[in-house]
């Protein structure tokens, strides 16, 4: 225990201050699927020490309320079907929050191909009726910046363009 912290707080309110933690990172996790380095900057901003941190995650993973690959799991589901993100966005934000690479390629798995393909078809085709008054050269250039900008693959986005929107 945090010398400086006990000698400040005293035995009782430390241990006060970890069942309060405790339960606020549990009703925390409840809600949704964190990752570690979000329940790690929720305990910072509520002010707790290190060691009392500590303690209050391995309570999360012990009892099942912090669990990185479930986390990685519904966060690349989620932000596939909600947002249509591409596998490479969904990659570099797990890769931001930490989530390792094991992790990363189980919530890879999430993805269906076909539902890939075709969500990428639908997002190409949407897109396609907003770009106004270019040549084929500009209008397919826009469209595949966009696919890649949401984290498509370039080689299947330049493929699917190529099949779609061919030179008339």
């Amino acid at each position: 225990m945090n010398v400086k912290f006990a000698e400040r707080f005293g035995e009782t309110n430390i241990k006060m201050f970890f069942e309060e933690a405790r339960s606020k990172l549990m009703k925390y996790c409840a809600y949704q699927e964190r990752c570690h380095k979000e329940v790690e900057d929720k305990l910072r901003s509520i002010g707790t020490d290190p060691e009392t941190s500590g303690q209050v995650i391995l309570y999360l993973l012990e009892n099942n309320f912090l669990n990185e690959e479930r986390f990685a799991r519904a966060f690349a589901g989620g932000k596939f079907r909600t947002k249509k993100w591409g596998r490479m966005r969904i990659m570099r934000e797990l890769g931001i929050r930490d989530i390792s690479e094991y992790c990363i390629q189980k919530a890879m798995e999430e993805i269906d191909e076909s539902n890939y393909r075709s969500a990428l078809e639908h997002i190409l085709e949407t897109k396609s009726k907003s770009i106004k008054g270019k040549n084929i050269y500009e209008f397919r250039n826009q469209l595949a910046k966009f696919a890649i900008q949401k984290g498509y693959e370039p080689q299947m986005v330049w493929d699917l363009i190529r099949e779609k929107y061919e030179e008339q």
